[in-house]
């Protein structure tokens, strides 16, 4: 019998929505809110992961921040506002910020010392970390609000003129581009690549999920659900898990796209992206719960219910589930199944 929820260890409220994902690293828990109103600020918050008490927040204006990317002491995170910031992790102090031509919704991957971040002014940039001078930047036909994956010296990153693209992470050209059905992209919510052993996974608005040959382009195999796919997938043990508009959850092969399971949430739409953690998937739904599943049969083995949707994608550190809620607060709940710690 699944439970209603499990064991609440601490809960933050934040100056508004928490719909990006939380980054973890030594005990400290980064991550950002929407802004309430076009006359009120976005924050990036730092807290202790234990206790939930706030360390330092950073002012970044209006709009909304991304989900953050830490590196040598650097926490990096993007805003709406246009900007990408640099920001120490133990002071809180900005080192620097880059400014795009237009909004911007991705978050940031850092790599080889080069941030890698997309903008609604349709180009894929490329930053120096130390410094925050572009090094290049690549334009494709529309906007772009994927989140970059950077493996083996190549950019994947999907836009809105309903490509997937594969650029040379130092020099900027272009590899390949895979064209879909639909937008790849709408919105800073929607599905980023994921690749894993040679493969590229994305979902589109045609409702697919795609597998493309990191190398080639070519595509290896598409799955249709019945709406959007607009979580970002996650690959494990041969396993890709991922959500759709049409309130399900779905754990596919990734070798020939065969649906193993689906779970059907209460209602909504499932925005978040999983995480997956010694055979438990891990999500939120516009149902207003964060949901744990077995991995292998995709029952359920509990959920936890906030004040509103969950879109933040879970982060699993230490037996806790970190996540945002649009209730204004991030929760840490614990992993197992009506355990204390």
């Amino acid at each position: 019998m699944a439970e209603e929820k499990t064991p609440l260890k601490w809960k933050f409220k934040a100056g508004g929505i928490i719909n990006n994902s939380p980054t973890l690293s030594d005990g400290v828990v980064y991550f950002g809110n929407i802004a309430k109103s076009i006359s009120s600020n976005c924050h990036l918050y730092v807290l202790d992961a234990k206790t939930g008490e706030e360390k330092w927040k950073f002012k970044a204006g209006a709009g909304r921040v991304s989900s953050p990317a830490l590196s040598d002491g650097v926490v990096y995170f993007a805003c709406t506002n246009r900007r990408l910031y640099a920001i120490d992790t133990k002071t809180g102090e900005e080192k620097w910020k880059f400014t795009a031509g237009d909004r911007v919704y991705s978050s940031p991957a850092v790599s080889d010392g080069v941030i890698y971040f997309g903008s609604w002014d349709n180009h894929l940039y490329a930053v120096d970390s130390k410094t925050g001078e572009e090094k290049w930047k690549f334009k494709t036909g529309d906007k772009v609000s994927s989140s970059p994956a950077v493996v083996d010296g190549v950019v994947y990153i999907g836009s809105a003129d309903n490509h997937l693209y594969a650029v040379d992470s130092k020099t900027g050209e272009e590899k390949w581009k895979f064209e879909t059905g639909s937008h790849p992209i709408l919105g800073g919510d929607l599905s980023s690549p994921a690749v894993v052993d040679g493969v590229v996974y994305i979902g589109s608005a045609d409702k697919h999920l795609y597998a493309v040959d990191a190398k080639t382009g070519e595509e290896k195999w598409k799955f249709e659900t019945e709406s959007i796919v607009s979580s970002s997938p996650a690959v494990v043990d041969g396993v890709v898990y991922f959500g759709s508009t049409d309130n399900h959850l779905y754990a596919v092969d990734s070798k020939t796209g065969e649906e193993k399971w689906k779970f059907e949430t209460d209602y909504g739409s499932i925005k978040s992206s999983p995480a997956v953690v010694d055979g438990v998937v891990y999500f939120g739904s516009d149902d207003k719960h964060l949901y744990a599943l077995d991995t292998k049969t995709g029952e359920e083995k509990w959920k936890f219910k906030t004040g509103n949707y969950v879109s933040s994608s879970p982060a699993v550190v230490d037996g806790v589930v970190y996540f945002g809620s649009w209730d204004n607060h991030l929760y840490a709940v614990d992993s197992k199944t009506g355990e204390e710690k």
